[in-house]
């Protein structure tokens, strides 16, 4: 029994936690946006006088943007997945650099 090695472990999950429902640190690019869009909209409505409701479309574009980048391509999502399929889209699905190599035959 003396030859036997005493090693903690740990068999918990690694997680980055969970804040406002979001996982890890996936709260912090919503926040950013909505300050960025607060001051946005104060800038628009005090400085160059647009209307509540013009400065409010204008202000949710980029808001609802970031929302939608983090609901549909981040969330439950595997690392990565937002890039690969923006990869994906942007070369038709083929792996290679080149996509003229794709269909050569080399002898």
């Amino acid at each position: 029994m003396a030859d036997l090695r005493y090693t903690e472990t740990n068999a918990a999950d690694d997680s980055a936690g969970r804040v406002f429902g979001l996982d890890g640190n996936l709260y912090l690019p919503v926040l950013l946006a909505m300050l960025g869009a607060l001051a946005l909209f104060a800038i628009l409505t005090l400085v160059f006088k647009v209307g509540f409701i013009l400065a409010g479309f204008i202000v949710a574009v980029p808001l609802v943007g970031v929302l939608g980048w983090i609901l549909l391509l981040k969330q439950g999502k595997p690392a990565g997945y937002d890039r690969d399929l923006l990869e994906q889209l942007l070369s038709n699905g083929n792996f290679t650099r080149i996509a003229a190599e794709q269909g050569r035959v080399v002898e």
